[in-house]
């Protein structure tokens, strides 16, 4: 049986997504809340296997609420059920923790598949979600910017990076402002998830 957490501020969605679940018997919803807050204190006291969690809340939204969340409910998987497509909004998601990420055109099928996907430990990620992220993709780097994005995806610090490439800190960060800027990323933890994607598909 699978634990799920649903959370969403708009009542209604909410207590559709709990009634649709409970029409699956290898799934019980073990608790609804409205808000990133509630839904971390709902998380701490339930323990969840799979939290259906919205993506833009008031107050706390999702990604802020994913960590906090995994922290008071160590076992939860987070699965993002949300309208957006905005890769800006995606990476900071998955980045925080999510494992998967659905819009919620899916259907009644594709939601209780990727809430079992999830629950066993795989990523889920709507097609239409992919495609915003590979929107990055193709992107015309210098070689020294694609040596600085390998080497982010391995993990290492700016001054890790500057030691590797025999270059100071200071050009290191040069690069990776160049490389937020040719992406369209916010910061540096989006950059490392993109670092990552491309890492994957190249391997």
């Amino acid at each position: 049986m699978i634990r799920v957490l649903v959370v969403d501020d708009h009542q209604v969605v909410r207590r559709g997504l709990a009634a649709l679940l409970a029409t699956d018997r290898g799934i019980a919803v073990v608790g609804e809340a409205g808000s990133g807050e509630e839904a971390v204190r709902v998380a701490a006291a339930a323990h969840p296997d799979v939290v259906l969690l919205d993506l833009m809340m008031p107050g706390m939204n999702g990604v802020e609420a994913t960590p906090r969340i995994k922290t008071a409910a160590p076992g939860a998987a987070i699965l993002m059920l949300t309208s957006y497509t905005d890769a800006d909004l995606i990476a900071p998601a998955l980045a925080a923790g999510a494992l998967g990420y659905l819009l919620k055109t899916a259907s009644t099928d594709e939601v209780l598949a990727a809430i079992r996907q999830v629950a066993a430990g795989r990523r889920v990620m709507d097609p239409a979600a992919e495609t915003a992220l590979s929107q990055y993709a193709g992107v015309d780097l210098t070689l020294r910017e694609r040596e600085v994005l390998n080497l982010v995806a391995d993990g290492l610090s700016n001054a890790e990076i500057a030691e590797r490439l025999t270059i100071t800190v200071r050009t290191v960060k040069a690069h990776i402002s160049s490389l937020l800027q040719k992406l369209a990323l916010a910061d540096r933890t989006q950059l490392a998830i993109y670092a990552l994607r491309q890492h994957a598909r190249s391997s």
